[in-house]
């Protein structure tokens, strides 16, 4: 098999795991790492055999593919510029800032016949892909993505930081379109909204009630699937996924008989296996399961929960949780 060039565009915080993935995968060779922070560039380059770059457009004509792992507003530019030189590319999430820009990206990447993938890890999480084949037609889905405050992430809102990832998966075994969204959120120590729920009503009756928090003290990763005759508990934290079946076994009680299984992948790499989905992608030139077309609907969700909270007069169902939380 033929060594496949890759690089990575913005080794920071995540940026420097794609970097670690790369240089650890056979037939596949980590040319090089660009940031803007040339010791940042230098540090990852050292620690993974290659050459550092403080600007990407010297890396772009050795590689085939690459990572693109820098601020949201950045994706739109830096897209653009691999595209133009015919490099594939993992854009990490959120797309882009605008549905615009998404439209844009996807638009110049068929035309070139390049490969765009999306990052939304959580669907390369060993759980949501042990969930698949328990999944029907789900009426109720119950979704909760807190987290403690991190610096890193604060140039979007927690809708696009978090909840995006449950907007994509739920938009993924939702087989309906959605007819309505009501949202409610809050900033409380950025400017952009920092807390944040939405419901979302789907045409077939479905309905999902999303949460998403970056000012908890504790971290959850948790979602809860209800549809006839079946429930699905997904713990993306601890990759775990329990289901419950009822059977045709009534008991004494008059209820049917429940058939629990728990699978437990402690040791799954999500990232791990999304850039090897990407490399196979590359290699085979076929479309990834979160293209670009996936990762704009997901855009698309998030951008109205975000448009409807910033148009809301009163906040008033989060006065208490703001007034605890200045204690």
């Amino acid at each position: 098999m033929d060594i496949l060039k890759v690089g990575v565009i913005g080794v920071g915080y995540l940026g420097k795991f794609h970097a670690q993935k790369y240089a650890a995968m056979q037939d596949v060779e980590l040319v090089g790492v660009a940031d803007a922070d040339p010791d940042c560039a230098q540090r990852i380059a050292a620690e993974c055999a290659c050459r550092a770059y403080t600007d990407y457009k010297e890396l772009l004509p050795l590689v085939e593919a690459v990572s693109i792992v820098v601020p949201t507003i950045y994706h739109h530019r830096v897209g653009l510029d691999c595209i133009a030189a015919g490099v594939d590319l993992l854009l990490e999430k959120p797309m882009t800032v605008t549905l615009a820009e998404a439209d844009d990206l996807i638009e110049r990447a068929e035309k070139k016949n390049l490969v765009l993938q999306i990052g939304h890890l959580e669907r390369f999480n060993a759980a949501v892909q042990a969930m698949e084949p328990f999944l029907t037609t789900p009426v109720f889905i119950e979704s909760s993505r807190i987290s403690t405050f991190k610096k890193r992430g604060v140039d979007v809102d927690v809708v696009l930081d978090l909840m995006i990832h449950d907007i994509d998966i739920i938009l993924n075994i939702v087989k309906s379109p959605l007819k309505m969204i009501h949202t409610v959120g809050a900033p409380v120590v950025t400017r952009s909204t920092d807390i944040a729920n939405a419901r979302l009503i789907f045409e077939n009756g479905a309905t999902a009630n999303v949460t998403a928090s970056r000012i908890s003290r504790t971290n959850i990763r948790k979602m809860r699937i209800f549809q006839p005759g079946s429930y699905i508990n997904v713990d993306f934290a601890k990759k775990k996924v329990m289901t419950i079946h009822l059977t045709d076994e009534v008991l004494a009680s008059g209820m049917p008989k429940q058939e629990i299984a728990v699978e437990t992948f402690a040791n799954h790499d999500a990232l791990k296996s999304e850039i090897e989905h990407f490399i196979n992608n590359v290699r085979k030139r076929t479309r990834p399961s979160v293209s670009g077309h996936e990762g704009r609907k997901a855009l698309d969700v998030a951008l109205q929960v975000i448009r409807q909270i910033n148009n809301q007069q009163g906040l008033d169902v989060f006065k208490p949780i703001l007034a605890a939380l200045k204690k």
